[in-house]
């Protein structure tokens, strides 16, 4: 969903910032102080210079007005965000391709500076050093997050894979995240014995219940991460898939990946490098 914002004020772009946060969409920031207009055409020179007008305080690293129909893909720093071919409208959150099922967004910050991303949203934010940007919506998901009771969750809703002598831990993801297709594999690199509890955060629990009845949840599981659907199954008890929900509504789990260590539920919020996760399931600290 795209909400017209006008900002006026930084309490305006709080709330803004927290629409977006909650919803996990991308939302239209409208009202960029600007009086003169370019022409239409997506040209990389003209956005950036409409930007160093209309956002003098902000060191716009790279335009990329190639990658995407009618957007240009603006860095700024460890910042991603979008702009129309006016280089007026600002758009921040993710994109994504509902053809092949990929976040773009979250792969190009991958690409960018994977280590750099602590937060359980992608750092899809706005200029961060103009005086009305607001705090990054990513930031309020750097806070550590309190531990939780696993024991609250049955043992459906579950796919498990990977050794059973690996380094255990609990994921829940999403299915569209682009994080969690990179997390599994490195996990899946390294032998981790993975227990993985799907929650649909970017309206993927039709495909979440077809890898669950999958007549093998591993593969489809697998499969669904590199934007092949399973193959229809027969219908199957997904009351597990709503145990998984409800889970992660109830300890604020608004984005994917969530890292839980079995031992002492333990949380980490959003992608971490393989290095973390394993010194994570160890037993070293949730940072």
């Amino acid at each position: 969903m795209i909400w017209p914002i006008q900002l006026k004020s930084p309490t305006a772009v709080a709330v803004a910032m927290a629409l977006l946060a909650g919803a996990g969409g991308g939302m239209l920031v409208h009202g960029i102080a600007a009086q003169a207009r370019i022409p239409g055409s997506l040209d990389a020179t003209q956005v950036a210079a409409a930007l160093a007008q209309r956002l003098p305080k902000t060191q716009i690293s790279h335009v990329d007005c190639k990658k995407l129909a009618g957007l240009c893909e603006v860095t700024a720093g460890s910042n991603l965000f979008y702009v129309d071919a006016t280089g007026r409208y600002l758009v921040i959150g993710r994109v994504y391709d509902t053809q092949t099922r990929q976040d773009l967004t979250a792969a190009r910050l991958l690409e960018l500076s994977p280590d750099a991303l602590l937060a359980g949203a992608p750092k899809a934010d706005g200029p961060g050093d103009e005086p009305d940007a607001g705090e990054s919506p990513a930031a309020t998901h750097a806070i550590a997050a309190k531990p939780v009771n696993l024991k609250e969750l049955p043992a459906t809703g579950a796919i498990r894979w990977g050794p059973v002598t690996g380094p255990k831990l609990v994921v829940f993801t999403d299915f569209h995240c682009g994080y969690c297709r990179a997390m599994t594999g490195d996990l899946e690199k390294q032998g981790f014995r993975v227990e993985e509890r799907p929650i649909s955060i970017l309206g993927s629990r039709k495909l979440s219940e077809a890898v669950y009845c999958a007549k093998d949840p591993q593969a489809a599981l697998h499969a669904a991460y590199e934007g092949r659907e399973p193959a229809p199954a027969a219908h199957c008890d997904t009351s597990g898939l709503d145990a998984n929900e409800a889970f992660a509504r109830r300890n604020g789990f608004n984005g994917t990946p969530v890292i839980v260590r079995p031992a002492d539920g333990a949380v980490i919020q959003g992608y971490r490098p393989i290095q973390t996760l394993a010194s994570f399931a160890r037993g070293g600290a949730a940072s």
